[in-house]
């Protein structure tokens, strides 16, 4: 993935000033530190849980190999929020991608969920993406109308998907950018700059 904006960049939320920055194999132990201080029901919405330490590894691996970018959200010395975008060049969606974000209890409500998710989907549109997917479960109300916000429309339910420690079973929403037709309605629009990367 080819990225188009620069970091580290710096931030002014409610939460204070926030960095963010690529995250990189140094990254490994203050990011398994915030994932592991989540509520179990906030990660249900990934492939896999990266309160894990294997499984923060193999995605670690996976951003060295560079089949993921991911943004850590950084205030002080602490990760407060992740925000990655997925993408598999070699499937038969290669201009797809999945924006996947977490974000700290700690500055919930404080414009830092806003800022990382407007930077993640800056970089995926930065990455030459046409088309962006982003999953929750329902309750998620706040994290949906975030991606709402930004030109997300809900495409599909899928029933009882996931299933939390307890063995109770969630329902995941999918919401879906196509950034390609936004743009080209824009461009015919006359305002060809409205989606930038």
């Amino acid at each position: 993935m080819s990225e188009a904006r620069s970091y580290p960049r710096h931030v002014k939320t409610d939460a204070g000033e926030i960095e963010f920055r690529l995250m990189a194999r140094a990254d490994e132990a203050a990011v398994l530190a915030f994932a592991q201080k989540l509520p179990t029901h906030d990660l249900l919405f990934l492939p896999r849980n990266i309160s894990q330490p294997k499984v923060l590894s193999a995605w670690v691996n996976e951003i060295d190999r560079g089949q993921i970018t991911s943004l850590l959200a950084v205030k002080g010395n602490t990760v407060v929020g992740c925000g990655t975008v997925v993408r598999d060049p070699h499937s038969w969606s290669p201009h797809v991608g999945e924006i996947r974000m977490v974000v700290s209890q700690d500055v919930r409500g404080q414009g830092v969920g806003r800022a990382l998710s407007q930077e993640t989907f800056a970089l995926a549109l930065g990455a030459g993406l046409e088309k962006l997917s982003v999953q929750m479960t329902v309750d998620q109300q706040a994290a949906i109308a975030l991606f709402e916000s930004l030109g997300f429309k809900a495409e599909a339910l899928l029933r009882d998907h996931v299933r939390d420690v307890d063995g109770r079973k969630h329902d995941i929403v999918v919401l879906g950018h196509n950034v390609a037709q936004v743009r080209a309605q824009l461009e015919a629009f006359g305002v060809p700059g409205a989606v930038q990367h």
